[in-house]
């Protein structure tokens, strides 16, 4: 598939990439989470600017890494239930926010194809090459299939997403858990605000376990997580003409038992002054100080299911793993 000035491809089904979210609208972004962020105390970034192109790569290895079990387990998930999913949404389009790869979406869009309503997919991201990569192979897979991408800002543009009949709104990966709790009932509020009576949302959610499990996930013996967190730096001086030196930081990931989550971080391994040319702005890192990258918020049935009631869904259905590791979530508007 080769999308032209139109949106269209060489198939006879349309198909149509949106931006709603442009390179200068998340420079712009960048500019100001980084000001506020960094000037913090203790200082914070948030993980969508971990998915450049490079960022993108590095978590589709992550993915497919021994420790991390969310992906696989995820899919095993959909593998067995989705035809269950599906006839219980009764959704005519798929929309998934922060589609990235799409991959684990094919057996979402089987079992939906299968049930007979489903009409179009709508992937959301806020990476445009992910998406044109991810609707290529689509195209070509499913030339009967609508796709209408959208480059968003999930966190922005919910009222502005595609609604071309009844939808099923996916939100995989346990993505919600990069919320805390105040920050989660914004989003889940804001997600059925936008969405009409009837329609249905599925959620990925990690749950509680073993924090030594939880934490190998996210801290690989290959490393590959902490290239990953440690691409944060790299963005930041490519996109804000910063001159972080990655070598002089580490990668931290580290169990906040108090508040169930993982908590990833880069820890400056000396005394260090970064300039931020691009927002005029110096920043010291005293030796040992902490950089907070990324939350990844575990979860409990019942603390979830109020979480979901109280945002106004209702219905709720759960599937997990036997050794209930993680679980998938279908609620009703």
């Amino acid at each position: 598939m080769s999308l032209d000035t139109n949106g269209r491809t060489s198939t006879s089904v349309p198909s149509r990439l949106t931006s709603l979210l442009t390179d200068e609208d998340l420079r712009q972004s960048l500019k100001e989470d980084a000001r506020t962020g960094l000037s913090a105390s203790p200082k914070w970034l948030p993980p969508k600017y971990f998915y450049d192109q490079r960022g993108s790569e590095l978590f589709e290895e992550i993915t497919r890494l021994p420790e991390y079990y969310p992906t696989r387990t995820e899919r095993t998930l959909l593998r067995e239930h989705a035809g269950e999913i599906a006839e219980l949404a009764g959704a005519e389009v798929l929309l998934e926010l922060g589609s990235g790869s799409s991959e684990k979406t094919r057996l979402l869009l089987d079992a939906l194809t299968h049930a007979g309503r489903l009409t179009t997919y709508v992937p959301v991201d806020v990476s445009s090459s992910a998406l044109t990569q991810a609707m290529e192979a689509l195209a070509e897979e499913r030339p009967g299939l609508v796709l209408n991408g959208v480059v968003a800002d999930f966190d922005q543009h919910l009222a502005q997403l595609p609604a071309p009949g009844r939808r099923l709104i996916a939100l995989l990966g346990s993505t919600l858990g990069n919320y805390d709790r105040p920050g989660r009932e914004r989003f889940l509020r804001s997600v059925a605000d936008a969405m009409d009576p009837g329609e249905s949302l599925l959620l990925g959610l990690d749950l509680v376990k073993d924090p030594g499990q939880l934490v190998a996930a996210y801290d690989d013996a290959a490393g590959v997580t902490a290239e990953f967190n440690l691409n944060a730096l790299h963005v930041l001086n490519r996109s804000l003409r910063a001159d972080f030196d990655p070598d002089g930081f580490r990668h931290l990931a580290r169990w906040n038992t108090d508040e169930e989550r993982i908590e990833m971080r880069l820890v400056a391994e000396r005394s260090t002054r970064v300039e931020l040319r691009e927002l005029d702005l110096t920043i010291d890192f005293e030796d040992g100080e902490e950089l907070l990258t990324e939350l990844s918020c575990k979860f409990r049935r019942s603390s979830a299911a109020d979480e979901l009631t109280e945002a106004g869904f209702r219905d709720a259905r759960w599937w997990t793993d036997p050794d209930e590791a993680y679980a998938l979530v279908l609620a009703k508007r």
